[in-house]
């Protein structure tokens, strides 16, 4: 990324670090990555003394997120080898992976256990390719099931039934592009329970009718889903320790 800036400051104590962009943008915008670090967008004319100010009144949300990034590291799984007895999920249901040797390369489920026949049981890359590819069939199929279901409420409005892109996204559940008619779903959602995919799609599909995170957005979104918050803590608290 060009034109960051790394900022310090000392709040109770305790040295925060961030990272300034400034760029075209109207408000003053705060995110915290993955890895822990902290990010702050800003426009050019915003005085670096209000920056810093806006990010000093964001110190409790700052302190909770790093915490609960800390907790979440814990629960990181280890990278899976491929084997026997390991763990993996779709919609939140447990599968427990069985691996065999086989003359041909096969992988099927019936719901409990993910039966993996490889012609050879060292090759870990190849496994991990089949399993993979296994995942992201289950993706297309389960979330074009989720949006067909969704798509008839939103039919009404004139809005063409969208172009669904599949991704793996390190900071978003989904995306929109209202104008394109795409949205995109992040891979790892699959593991999520189906009732918060459908939340994932339905706060997507919001977006064609209400672009930003307006006031209007969320009246429409609970219209449309009067459970939505629960929904939403449900992702946040369970399939994130899994992702």
């Amino acid at each position: 990324m060009n034109n960051l800036i790394n900022r310090q400051l000392v709040i109770d104590g305790q040295t925060i670090c961030y990272q300034l962009e400034r760029k075209s943008v109207k408000n003053l915008n705060l995110r915290i990555r993955n890895d822990g670090s902290i990010y702050v967008s800003a426009n050019k004319l915003v005085p670096i003394d209000e920056i810093d100010n806006f990010v000093r009144n964001k110190y409790s949300f700052i302190t909770n997120a790093l915490k609960k990034f800390s907790e979440l590291a814990e629960y990181k799984p280890h990278p899976k080898k491929y084997v026997s007895g390991e763990t993996f999920y779709i919609q939140g249901r447990s599968l427990r992976l069985q691996v065999s040797e086989a003359q041909k390369d096969s992988i099927t489920s019936d719901g409990v256990n993910i039966y993996l026949q490889v012609k050879n049981l060292e090759n870990t890359e190849r496994k991990k390719q089949i399993v993979d590819r296994f995942m992201n069939k289950q993706c297309k199929i389960i979330f074009n099931e989720i949006v067909s279901e969704i798509y008839p409420i939103f039919k009404k409005y004139n809005i063409s039934f969208p172009k669904l892109r599949v991704r793996n996204m390190e900071t978003r559940w989904g995306s929109c592009l209202a104008k394109k008619g795409i949205i995109t779903l992040n891979k790892q959602l699959l593991e999520a329970p189906r009732n918060c995919i459908e939340y994932v799609v339905m706060h997507e599909f919001c977006h064609f009718i209400h672009p930003n995170h307006s006031k209007h957005f969320y009246d429409f979104l609970t219209i449309l889903m009067p459970d939505w918050k629960e929904r939403k803590k449900l992702l946040e608290k369970v399939a994130i320790y899994r992702i």
